[in-house]
């Protein structure tokens, strides 16, 4: 486990954040949002799926001050020594450490069970050990597997249609448990297809408006997992944020519970596929192929679409991005990277 710190490694007496995943998409947006914040913030990553890259850009677009208040640790979710060391003098906890991607857990469930079980435990351990104020963790959408009814409401789920999809479902109850087991409380944030800059736009897993835009951008085929009907509801990463910031410093009553994040809109494939097509024109890019359709991807779910009046009542949550304005704002940032 390593160090890097612009100072020493002595721990800032103030509100200090952990960010587990830190160097992955929405773990180096929250950094930058708190560091903008001038809050003190602890990174801990291993770079399975995050870039030393994203931290370099965070730093950036931040004061050299700003930055001073970050300490990285390089360390692995898998180790709990690892996750007490990251937990130690910390107030709140935002675990986004995790192995995404249905794809993944079909080709490794046992990595993906390692990362997003075993890791979650560790992490629960270390940090109801350590006496943090508030956990706040990475949940799924996923979770509502085969459940048929639109939109999604938090206490009506399915049976899980992948093993990446189990994990997340174990979270929430490994949570729930520590809960009732030792009265320390979670709040688990449903995920609904983030996207935003510093999303992965190459490998295998790569999300679908990255990998999209990065096709077009070169000029290459876009290809759409069956007919193209298949709906999501497409969060811009603004709201996840917010999302985070919000659940964190939650009342008490607010805690122990999930939370869908999204927007509440459903977009399909074939939408998407001409909202991208659209925005690289604005910007100058003009993509002229036609998408190419293939089969279904297995354990994909048909439609996905949120109910966010819990997160809106309880949290306070208002989320400012709809999916075109996500888009919009996304793509200069796509354009250059």
């Amino acid at each position: 486990m390593h160090f890097h710190n612009g100072n020493s490694c002595c721990r800032p007496a103030s509100k200090a954040w952990l960010i587990t995943g830190v160097a992955g998409f929405i773990g180096s947006n929250l950094l930058e949002r708190l560091l903008k914040l001038n809050q003190h913030v602890v990174g801990l990553d291993n770079f399975a799926t995050g870039y030393q890259h994203n931290l370099d850009e965070v730093q950036s677009l931040v004061t050299p001050e700003q930055w001073a208040r970050f300490t990285f640790i390089e360390g692995d979710i898998r180790i709990l020594e690892h996750c007490q060391q990251a937990c130690k003098g910390v107030n709140y906890v935002l675990h986004q450490a995790a192995l995404g991607s249905v794809p993944r857990s079909l080709n490794d469930p046992i990595t993906t069970n390692a990362a997003n079980i075993t890791g979650f435990l560790n992490m629960l351990v270390a940090a109801r050990d350590a006496g943090v104020k508030s956990f706040t963790y990475a949940a799924s959408s996923s979770t509502y597997g085969d459940h048929p009814v639109l939109p999604k409401v938090e206490e009506n789920i399915g049976k899980p249609l992948s093993p990446y999809a189990v994990t997340k479902y174990v979270n929430e109850l490994y949570a729930e448990v520590f809960a009732r087991s030792y009265g320390f409380k979670a709040v688990g944030l449903r995920y609904f297809n983030v996207f935003g800059r510093r999303q992965d736009p190459s490998g295998a897993y790569a999300a679908v408006i990255p990998k999209w835009t990065a096709a077009m951008v070169r000029g290459e085929d876009v290809f759409i997992n069956g007919d193209g009907e298949t709906s999501r509801d497409f969060c811009f990463i603004e709201n996840a944020v917010q999302a985070n910031l919000l659940a964190a410093t939650a009342e008490d009553s607010a805690k122990n519970e999930v939370y869908n994040v999204a927007v509440g809109d459903r977009t399909t494939l074939n939408d998407l596929f001409y909202a991208l097509k659209s925005a690289l024109a604005e910007n100058g890019v003009v993509y002229d192929k036609a998408p190419v359709y293939r089969d279904f991807r297995p354990g994909d779910v048909r439609h996905s679409q949120a109910d966010i009046g819990k997160a809106a009542s309880q949290l306070g949550y208002a989320p400012e991005y709809r999916v075109q304005d996500g888009i919009a704002k996304a793509m200069p940032w796509y354009l250059e990277h």
